[in-house]
């Protein structure tokens, strides 16, 4: 099947594959202390490490990194799942802690499996461990012994280059001129920018037509209640 090169070529309709592995990574500021932790593993400074940051800002390719490099299973903090079992044979990962629950007695024997045995643990989360709904006296306690580090709020600098790789996910190539014009106009976020190339690619598709700056005007305006970004 032949590629789309350019934004200005039409659109096909394929499904896309988001590239993840290490070589992919976007590095700026605010992501960049995460992805210094993902690569000091296994010199890490606690056996827990929590990657905390908002929907989008790229927590499950920093996880499936480190699950590749760690040899890591992932696995569920609920009871009956053989999760504190499975964190008594190596590295363990577990995406989504405050979106998927948790079990408290799990996951506190998870993290004790863990450090008895000398092997490590990643969580992902949206919200920082002490926003948690734990109940556990002894589990929070645990949790205030785990790193955490932030995914801060994204600059341009890591919108652009978001917004570039989620355009090259869909073998679209797009003028720095557009995406320019998109950061300056959009929602500060990288659930915003996910949101917005996906309007635009199935826009055009639906319409048979070219990603142009006119389209993006459009998608724009639709995401912000039909905010005039002529200009």
């Amino acid at each position: 099947m032949t590629s789309r090169k350019t934004a200005e070529q039409l659109p096909l309709a394929f499904g896309h594959d988001p590239a993840t592995g290490r070589d992919d990574l976007l590095l700026a500021e605010p992501v960049n202390a995460a992805v210094a932790m993902i690569d000091a593993w296994p010199h890490w400074p606690s056996p827990v490490v929590v990657i905390a940051g908002p929907v989008g800002s790229g927590k499950s390719h920093l996880a499936a990194i480190w699950r590749e490099k760690a040899g890591a299973e992932i696995i569920e903090a609920k009871a009956g799942r053989g999760a504190e079992a499975a964190a008594e044979r190596g590295p363990v990962l577990i995406e989504d802690a405050d979106r998927a629950g948790f079990d408290d007695r799990t996951l506190f024997h998870i993290i004790n499996n863990v450090r008895q045995n000398g092997h490590t643990l990643m969580i992902t989360s949206r919200l920082w461990p002490m926003s948690w709904p734990v109940e556990l006296a002894d589990l929070r306690s645990r949790l205030k012994a785990a790193t955490v580090v932030e995914i801060g709020e994204p600059d341009d600098e890591l919108l652009s280059q978001v917004i570039i790789k989620l355009f090259a996910d869909r073998q679209l190539f797009v003028d720095e001129r557009l995406v320019a014009y998109i950061v300056a106009r959009m929602e500060r976020s990288l659930e915003a920018a996910q949101t917005l190339v996906e309007r635009l690619d199935r826009l055009a598709l639906a319409r048979g037509s070219r990603i142009t700056r006119a389209l993006a005007q459009e998608v724009l305006g639709d995401m912000t209640g039909g905010e005039d970004f002529a200009g």
